[in-house]
């Protein structure tokens, strides 16, 4: 995978093509094969901006967000797996109500290995009641995740925060 250039991944809007021309076109001329060229490239250039942008999928089961990290740096010629991009996958836990101080566990069902690395652990949590909100982690709350399980310490009453959902984001290798 190539490293994108630039901030951010655009793609060109300004391709012109010249309809009437390309309707003249004979198909086994140089033209016609130039066309076809650049046809390929355009799509190619789309096709690489799609496939690196972050997307905006937030499911209750593992995805892949197409966030890219550099390849590992501890891998190095005598190692099986190849240094390649690695590509970030996502989980969203449902997690519920926060307690009332207390330490609340809800289990995430994923089977981390050694070689895995989270890239972000966070939460938000709703009173949809009196329409509040509360990032996590924050002074009122502690966010941990371990083998089995996603924890949410509060040092206070939260249990108005009846929706909190959190977010893994990791490395597989």
């Amino acid at each position: 995978m190539i490293q994108p250039a630039n901030n951010g991944a655009y793609v060109p809007n300004t391709y012109v093509w010249d309809v009437a021309q390309i309707q003249q076109l004979d198909i086994n001329s140089a033209e016609f094969k130039e066309l076809l060229v650049r046809l390929y490239q355009n799509l190619s250039a789309m096709a690489t901006v799609v496939n690196i942008k972050d997307s905006a999928y937030y499911g209750l089961a593992e995805f892949v967000n197409s966030q890219l990290f550099f390849p590992n740096p501890s891998l190095n010629s005598t190692t099986t797996v190849t240094a390649d991009w690695r590509n970030v996958t996502r989980l969203v836990i449902n997690f519920g109500a926060l307690p009332n101080t207390a330490t609340k566990s809800v289990a995430h069902g994923l089977t981390p290995t050694a070689s895995w690395t989270f890239t972000r652990i966070y939460a938000t949590a709703s009173d949809t009641t009196g329409k509040n909100y509360l990032p996590i982690p924050s002074t009122q709350a502690n966010l941990t995740v371990n083998a089995t399980n996603v924890n949410i310490t509060t040092t206070a009453n939260l249990t108005n925060y009846n929706v909190c959902y959190v977010v893994l984001e990791y490395l597989k290798l």
